[in-house]
């Protein structure tokens, strides 16, 4: 059973990020604000559930939340200041799109940048552990995974329909073929091992 909240007596709101490991496409972080009774058996690490559970979720966190906000970094982003700092500013995008301001942030993972006047706690494996996050990283899961898909219609031979822009063999083959999309991190090695790319569409 996921705990529903470090601070009782504090607005806390969980964040979490979605898509640090992939080749293309944006990272995605979402903050939610969850009433403190608010209760869901369904609800964990957004990994561990199917698409289905993700979006059904998502419908029932956007209803309930007492408030909600998604934050976004482009690839292009991704390449000048690195993945790292990426999903840091993804998630202080998303803060900043609260409609209620936060008292307390609960982070997913082990490094955070402070954010102005808003204290923090990172937890390792949050999403498993704290609603608040486990919700943040339903939302930040969903909405990129749309994103990718918009992407798939546009470029259909790289299977983000299917892979979502991880480094999965056949995505990276696909690269090797077609070379690759304003969509795919420049600064990550997208073929993996020494492998050079030498087609590029610019």
């Amino acid at each position: 059973m996921l705990l529903p909240y470090l601070h009782e007596d504090l607005v806390e709101a969980g964040c979490d990020e979605a898509g640090r490991g992939c080749l293309a496409g944006a990272v995605y972080a979402a903050a939610v604000i969850l009433p403190k009774d608010f209760r869901n058996e369904q609800l964990n690490d957004s990994k561990q559930l199917t698409a289905r559970q993700r979006y059904a979720l998502r419908r029932v966190i956007e209803r309930e939340a007492v408030a909600w906000a998604v934050g976004v970094v482009s690839p292009q982003e991704i390449d000048e200041i690195n993945i790292l700092n990426a999903a840091l500013l993804a998630m202080h995008r998303a803060v900043d799109g609260l409609a209620v301001r936060p008292q307390h942030l609960l982070v997913d993972g082990n490094r955070f940048r402070p954010y102005p006047g808003v204290p923090h706690t990172t937890v390792v494996k949050g999403d498993g552990k704290y609603l608040a996050i486990a919700a943040a990283s339903v939302l930040a899961k969903t909405y990129r995974d749309d994103y990718m898909l918009r992407l798939h219609e546009e470029y259909p031979q790289y299977g983000w329909d299917r892979n979502k822009g991880y480094p999965t063999r056949a995505h990276r083959e696909a690269i090797a073929q077609w070379g690759t999309t304003p969509y795919h991190r420049q600064s990550f090695n997208l073929l993996g091992g020494d492998r050079q790319l030498s087609l590029d569409f610019g």
